[in-house]
């Protein structure tokens, strides 16, 4: 299955209907996925050996790259309406990720006031009071959990270093309601996460951490492992209409 891998460090402005012109911030190697997942539908493909041979980019290269992008598009009157760490793996890994989004911050509101500053994460770093007082910050922590229940996180996340949906949970009541839960639903021979099982203790979790929002969304490329199915548009909202029911606000990216 074809991969894909981003080759810079801030990337883009890339135009998205849904937040406008936005910017990538990538924390990983950019020949290897590092990750604490490996997903069986990660678009950067699966973990390969050797995979952390490659050098993560420096505190000054970051900061280099970040500072040096955002003024190049302010002078030549280039807006950013969205700053959005993400990249080849699970950014808050890097060791000087509190550092970063300090630096980003303070220069968004040198350049770029208005822009919203968004990380996606997999959660499994909560565990880490650096990590959630970085995350807490910025205008957009959005934490994955795709399954309730952890011999389905096993198959479908395959994680690494001792993560559990427990830990997740209690590194989620952190934030007291203030982030946003990324949810992906996929089909296939190895795992389904839309029974009405899985979906039950989905719902449970939920309600205990009460995100001010939910994305759910499906595949929408190529998978590293073969059958993973998408989710049509039709049972995202089916399995998103419970919570909505309850007054959770569910935004459906089918």
């Amino acid at each position: 299955m074809a991969t894909f891998l981003w080759e810079e460090i801030v990337f883009g402005p890339i135009i998205s209907r849904r937040v406008g012109r936005s910017l990538g911030i990538n924390l990983l190697p950019r020949e290897a996925k590092v990750c604490t997942f490996d997903c069986v539908y990660c678009e950067c493909g699966g973990l390969k050996r050797g995979a952390g041979k490659h050098p993560l980019p420096t505190f000054s290269e970051v900061r280099d790259a970040i500072c040096g992008k955002f003024e190049a598009l302010a002078a030549a009157g280039q807006g950013v309406d969205s700053i959005s760490f993400t990249g080849n793996g699970e950014p808050t890994l890097h060791p000087d990720f509190a550092a970063i989004i300090d630096v980003t911050l303070s220069v968004r509101s040198r350049w770029f006031p208005e822009a919203v500053v968004s990380v996606f994460s997999n959660a499994s770093m909560l565990d880490r009071a650096e990590v959630v007082a970085a995350l807490k910050k910025v205008d957009n922590p959005i934490l994955k959990l795709d399954c309730a229940l952890d011999d389905m996180a096993a198959v479908m996340n395959r994680p690494r270093g001792g993560y559990s949906v427990a830990k997740a949970i209690e590194g989620m009541k952190a934030f007291g309601g203030d982030f946003v839960m990324q949810t992906m639903l996929v089909r296939g021979p190895v795992v389904d996460n839309t029974t009405p099982a899985a979906l039950a203790a989905w719902y449970d979790v939920v309600r205990q951490v009460h995100p001010r929002e939910i994305m759910l969304y499906s595949v929408d490329r190529d998978t590293p492992v073969s059958g993973i199915e998408k989710v049509p548009a039709a049972d995202l909202a089916s399995a998103a209409a419970p919570l909505a029911a309850e007054g959770f606000n569910v935004k459906i990216n089918g």
